[in-house]
């Protein structure tokens, strides 16, 4: 790869194409060199561990609200409503007003509590599947097990599942980067959808009340009146759609690195299962779900004699900052026996980060907890991982599992 040097006025712009092509590659040779890159709809991507945990929570960036989508040509439509009256694309106060309803409900202490019925169900999906012989890693276990979770948290009613969740990977799209202008009109009607969905979902909590989480969200947002009625749909949207891709996403890319790995981590976690935990922080580091943490540039970002312009969106790689040979050693293996902190970097920093962490932390746990513990001797076959996506959240394609 030809590449401009040190003394240019500015670092390597690289198109979608290519960055997704083989993004670890780009960045493993990149990253030494460039302390970003810029990307052709003019995003500048941070690719150093030490930059991208300092920039997380600098005062000279904000989330981006609007910007990367009016860089990809969207100036309104059901895109931009779910944008600009979404939690995840906002700053200050009216961050905090929209968050603020849906944070006792998914804090740490409140999402243990959930195990129990987290553990029972991926152990009733395994189940289900045992005497198949065979299971669709993505589509039979890892989407389930977020999905019928979150359902169980906002009190809809398990039969309707497949219909939210359908809805959220087609809404998600929008928060990849393997979208184009032709998928925009399937984008929009999945919003309109999803979001009327939730919508008669709210209404019915309004009239018939109920001891759920939607119930007592519409009550609080009712009695402080600080949400319009579009803001108050648009959380409970936004929740499904970080409750239901990334977390089937991240179970299928832990499951799959370590059933390919089966010589060694697997039956290292089989013999240790306290190292579960490990298990996850490993994959999360090692492939993440989720790419980068998206942010807008309100001053000038000098980093290595290179310039962030002010105005300018900037990704903060979470991809690249989490193989960043200056903070982990080795950082192309993957190793159970790796150190991690307390806060992954993957679940970004400041008021933005993840609110779902806790929950996610539990979903993968379990997920890998039951395969783990029916003994099974786990076979993909000639198959390989694969996740495409250089930034925002990634998508995996099916992985079929036999066992003997």
């Amino acid at each position: 790869m030809s590449m401009p040097g040190k003394n240019s006025f500015s670092p390597p712009m690289l198109s979608f194409a290519s960055l997704n092509a083989a993004p670890h590659e780009f960045y493993r040779e990149l990253r030494p060199e460039f302390p970003f890159v810029q990307r052709e709809d003019g995003a500048f991507l941070v690719l150093r561990a030490n930059d991208v945990q300092a920039l997380v929570s600098d005062p000279r960036t904000r989330q981006v609200e609007t910007e990367l989508a009016r860089a990809r040509g969207i100036s309104g439509g059901p895109v931009m409503e779910l944008i600009s009256n979404s939690l995840l694309f906002s700053n200050g106060d009216t961050h905090r007003r929209r968050r603020q309803p849906l944070s006792r409900c998914f804090a740490f202490r409140m999402m243990d509590g959930l195990r129990p019925n987290v553990r029972s169900l991926a152990e009733e999906l395994v189940t289900l599947k045992l005497c198949d012989g065979e299971m669709k890693l993505r589509d039979d276990y890892a989407a389930a097990i977020p999905a019928i979770t979150i359902a169980g948290i906002l009190g809809i009613p398990r039969c309707d599942v497949p219909l939210f969740t359908q809805l959220a990977y087609r809404v998600s799209k929008i928060l990849t980067t393997s979208w184009t202008r032709d998928d925009l009109p399937d984008i929009e009607a999945a919003i309109n959808e999803l979001s009327s969905y939730i919508s008669s979902i709210i209404d019915d909590r309004r009239k018939r009340p109920r001891p759920d989480f939607l119930s007592d969200y519409v009550a609080n947002i009712d009695e402080t009146a600080e949400m319009s009625a579009l803001e108050a749909v648009m959380q409970i949207v936004s929740v499904v759609l970080g409750g239901t891709d990334t977390t089937r996403a991240a179970i299928v890319v832990m499951i799959g690195l370590l059933v390919d790995r089966q010589g060694s981590s697997w039956s290292s976690l089989r013999n240790q299962p306290q190292m579960v935990a490990a298990a996850v922080s490993e994959s999360l580091r090692f492939e993440p779900s989720v790419a980068s943490i998206p942010r807008l540039a309100i001053q000038d970002i000098h980093l290595d004699g290179y310039v962030i312009p002010r105005g300018s969106p900037v990704l903060l790689s979470t991809m690249s900052a989490l193989r960043d040979p200056d903070v982990y050693v080795e950082p192309d293996n993957f190793n159970l026996m790796r150190p991690m902190g307390k806060w992954h970097p993957v679940f970004g920093g400041g008021e933005h980060r993840c609110l779902g962490e806790a929950l996610a932390r539990i979903e993968m746990e379990e997920a890998l907890a039951a395969l783990l513990n029916s003994r099974l001797d786990l076979d993909l076959g000639d198959q390989q991982l694969r996740v495409h996506g250089h930034a925002g959240i990634r998508q995996v394609d099916e992985l079929l599992i036999r066992w003997r």
